[in-house]
């Protein structure tokens, strides 16, 4: 099952969605023709009564609900109408790609100063954060989100957006006893811990690495040899002590000391000791902008709130597999859920491209001059119709003919830049199905 398709009316107001065949039909008609391609839309050729009507005064429209899962790596998008998922989505973001190269520049300019070449001095004293800064690395999670948004409400009639406000509650997970939590004894208590454990020890058991079967919370140290636990706010390690193993392993392993139980495995030893004891890195990134976007997106509708522990509760009872955009269709308090699509739109943030106007070797020398952009109004990455080779990605010269690589091939072409047609421009993100 494919996502429903978008449809516009010839004022460009969204309408309700349709499935891909009743798309296909309005398309080989002649009544529609296609808006764009990502996320794919189609527009109506002849005016529809009522279509400046909004959602709420008009009956034959069914608003829906942007549902959305933040994730530190992956944020998680669903559309849903009338208790029914008709479109996924999920987003990777760039955020380590831009901490990393920020790393780089700064690099790059102390090792200026510290080679005494000429270059502005360093300036400290002027710099003044403003209220509510954040690192460009977790800004741009909150901006990427906030044009999907738009984006969505464009073609999509949206009354609501709801978020999941938390994905992990970072004291709760270190001291359980804390008060002020009304799921904590409830049936959703033990939720957080879980969770974390899952998405840190990749679900899979930590000790043979199985996957798609049932794990079981393990101490890394034993409980009986003095090891700590969630549930002994007193101690100091808590969570870093936990793991995930399969029953097999679990009962193997024990009251064993792990020292004792890998010591033919020195390898997955030591990797186990280093992966426990790495912070709560991606839970803390996901806490730090929780309530920025939430400020930002109350600026495009109502928003409705959930926490990370009701959507897993939710999941599970629907039996639901685990996947970012289901997560997202999970937020919030609901009875049911119906998956109208199963292939999600699988969209990569890739940036603008640099610009650095030269090339340089791994010795930091120029190589080759890197022309403006566009060029004759093409940029690489723009997907193209040619009259003969069909449709792939264009590369553009400044001199001479255009590459063209069809797509699911490898094979590079020349072309002319007059032998082809836009058909999507490159807007900073790559796009493919489930």
């Amino acid at each position: 099952m494919q996502n429903y398709v978008f449809v516009i009316d010839t004022n460009k107001q969204p309408l309700n969605p349709i499935p891909p065949k009743k798309a296909r039909r309005l398309l080989n008609k002649g009544k529609a023709a296609v808006f764009r391609m990502y996320p794919f839309t189609i527009i109506l050729k002849t005016a529809i009564r009522q279509s400046r009507r909004c959602a709420n005064n008009n009956p034959s429209i069914s608003p829906c609900q942007i549902k959305i899962d933040p994730g530190s790596k992956v944020t998680g998008f669903a559309l849903v109408q009338n208790n029914q998922v008709i479109w996924g989505m999920e987003l990777e973001h760039r955020g380590g790609l831009i901490k990393k190269k920020l790393e780089s520049r700064g690099a790059v300019r102390r090792g200026r100063r510290n080679r005494n070449t000429r270059y502005r001095k360093p300036i400290f004293l002027n710099r003044k954060r403003p209220e509510g800064w954040l690192p460009p690395s977790l800004e741009h999670r909150i901006l990427t989100i906030q044009t999907w948004v738009k984006r969505l409400i464009k073609f999509c009639p949206v009354n609501e957006i709801w978020v999941e406000r938390v994905k992990f509650d970072t004291q709760k997970m270190q001291n359980p006893e804390i008060s002020g939590i009304q799921y904590q004894q409830g049936e959703l208590a033990g939720y957080e811990v879980r969770e974390y454990l899952l998405e840190k020890w990749g679900r899979e058991c930590t000790y043979c690495g199985k996957q798609s079967v049932p794990l079981q919370i393990e101490h890394i140290h034993p409980r009986s040899l003095g090891g700590s636990d969630s549930a002994l706010p007193t101690l100091r390690e808590r969570v870093s002590n936990l793991c995930l193993a399969c029953e097999k392993c679990n009962q193997r392993k024990g009251n064993k000391p792990i020292e004792d139980f890998l010591k033919k495995k020195p390898s997955l030893l030591q990797k186990i000791k280093s992966k426990a004891k790495q912070p709560l890195k991606d839970a803390t990134a996901v806490n730090a902008t929780r309530n920025k976007l939430v400020k930002v997106l109350q600026l495009i509708k109502v928003v409705v709130t959930g926490t990370g522990a009701q959507t897993k509760y939710n999941r599970t009872r629907l039996e639901l597999p685990k996947q970012h955009w289901i997560d997202a269709a999970c937020v919030g308090d609901i009875e049911t859920l119906v998956l109208r699509t199963s292939q999600p739109l699988l969209v990569t943030c890739k940036g603008q491209g640099g610009r650095q106007k030269a090339a340089l070797n791994k010795y930091g020398y120029p190589i080759r001059h890197n022309p403006l952009k566009p060029i004759k109004g093409w940029v690489t990455g723009d997907i193209a119709k040619h009259q003969k080779l069909g449709i792939g990605k264009v590369t553009p010269r400044s001199k001479g003919s255009f590459g063209f690589t069809p797509l699911g091939t490898k094979g590079y072409k020349s072309c002319k830049p007059q032998d082809i047609s836009a058909i999507y421009r490159k807007d900073g993100y790559t796009y493919s199905f489930c």
